[in-house]
């Protein structure tokens, strides 16, 4: 086993990892910006190394520095968490190189899977299924043809892309080439990177994804799905797990998929693949070489810990567990809790006067806050994760009910009104099944 890890990241989940450390005898070494001295995992660190200033550039993005904090505490691990430099690279390709284990997949495993077009090549291998697209990247000489066999409505992504960034949904012809020049300009601008492909649009999809948790040998698992569709400007608000109302012929045919993929590539860690749901079909969009911030609700359903599966791997142990031993039994949904307005989604940072997390079975809180504690402005707003699980997907959203009752955060503003009163009451999502349009159309975004 690891003897001492770096975490290189922040907020809840460098306390998540920690722990996860902690319970497994590793020694952890906490890096942090000059605006993060008083986060809780810097506190309980064995050490903490503090590498830059505020900006993430200069700090948590900062190479160098993260592996000078790795050499001077005499740690043999770095674990990236996500955001930040979890997906990059070179970052991974680094830490390798100077010796030390990198907590995640293998350089080449996240170079091929952050490239879109290149993963949907690799997945079209496995026998994983896709949204109809163009095969390859897209240029002026291409566009028109690729655009006509797939069938408008069309969307253009950046291969480099994420975040929501450098998309275009296209109705018709006539504006296709504009919006392919502009597209390829913001994915320069945005990427370095001008590629782009085409998929078909489609127009009320559910996001679903799919765990998988590999050992770097050959041998994958799958830990079942999650409904990600709750979201704004592409970026997830609530998530649940299991996805409801999928057929199980269909959700085991996609799982299976996913773990080929992970065997043929001999996928290293946790990982994710990413869905498009519609009219009973999956279709691939991206995979995620990280743990994921929605990781707490499969490890409620499963009882399986991601975090301590990916150290167990990354010191060469493998998986504690095989296919037959995964079992998912009842439901959990998680509301991620933002230091931002209920009504504007503008970030508000600033001091947490009184901090008072909910409780009673089936509740977890996954959060670095505390009474006292200055929420940065220099960084995502994520102030933390409620998540509850229930015997029963009724029983996960009473309960979620009753913890968003009891939950107080005084001093800034949250989003848990949101929570609260629009979407945990909200009729159509307790139902089931909503399209990744539905909070926008339902707040008038």
């Amino acid at each position: 086993m690891l003897e001492k890890v770096v975490i290189a990241n922040r907020g809840e989940i460098a306390l998540r990892i920690l722990r996860a450390c902690k319970e497994m005898g590793i020694r952890t070494v906490a890096v942090y910006s000059k605006a993060d001295r008083d986060l809780l995992h810097v506190r309980l660190a064995d050490e903490s190394v503090c590498i830059g200033p505020a900006a993430s550039k200069d700090s948590y993005l900062n190479i160098p520095a993260i592996i000078s904090a790795a050499e001077v505490t005499d740690a043999q691990g770095i674990h990236p968490g996500y955001g930040f430099l979890a997906e990059n690279a070179d970052f991974a390709e680094a830490v390798e190189t100077s010796g030390f284990t990198f907590i995640g997949p293998k350089a080449e495993t996240i170079r091929l899977m952050g490239n879109k077009v290149s993963a949907i090549e690799a997945m079209k291998k496995a026998g994983v299924p896709t949204v109809p697209g163009s095969d390859g990247a897209v240029t002026e000489e291409n566009a028109v043809a690729a655009a006509r066999r797939i069938g408008y409505p069309i969307i253009i992504k950046a291969a480099a892309g994420g975040g929501g960034r450098g998309m275009r949904v296209v109705h018709t012809e006539s504006a296709l080439l504009n919006s392919l020049f502009v597209t390829r300009s913001e994915a320069k601008a945005a990427f370095s990177d001008d590629t782009v492909y085409m998929e078909k649009f489609l127009e009320h999809p559910r996001h679903i994804e799919i765990q998988v948790l590999g050992d770097g040998n050959g041998d994958a698992i799958h830990l079942g799905d999650r409904d990600c569709s709750l979201q704004r400007r592409h970026q997830k608000v609530v998530e649940e797990a299991p996805a409801p109302g999928i057929p199980q012929d269909i959700r085991d045919q996609a799982a299976e998929s996913c773990v080929k993929a992970c065997k043929l590539m001999k996928y290293r860690g946790a990982g994710t693949f990413e869905f498009l749901y519609e009219n009973e079909q999956f279709y691939f969009i991206e995979m995620n070489t990280r743990v994921q911030v929605e990781h707490p609700v499969t490890e409620m359903i499963t009882g399986v810990d991601i975090i301590k599966e990916q150290l167990r791997v990354a010191a060469g142990l493998g998986l504690s567990l095989t296919q037959k031993d995964v079992k998912i039994q009842g439901h959990a949904i998680e509301c991620r809790i933002n230091a931002e307005d209920s009504k504007t989604f503008m970030p508000c940072p600033g001091k947490i006067n009184y901090f008072h997390a909910p409780g009673g079975p089936g509740i977890r809180m996954d959060t670095h806050i505390y009474s006292g504690y200055t929420v940065p402005p220099n960084y995502d707003s994520l102030i933390g994760k409620l998540i509850a699980y229930g015997p029963t997907r009724d029983v996960a959203f009473a309960r979620m009910r009753n913890a968003l009752d009891e939950i107080v955060v005084e001093g800034i503003r949250s989003n848990i009104l949101l929570h609260k009163d629009e979407i945990m009451r909200d009729a159509n999502f307790a139902r089931g099944g909503v399209d990744i349009h539905y909070l926008e159309k339902k707040l008038g975004l």
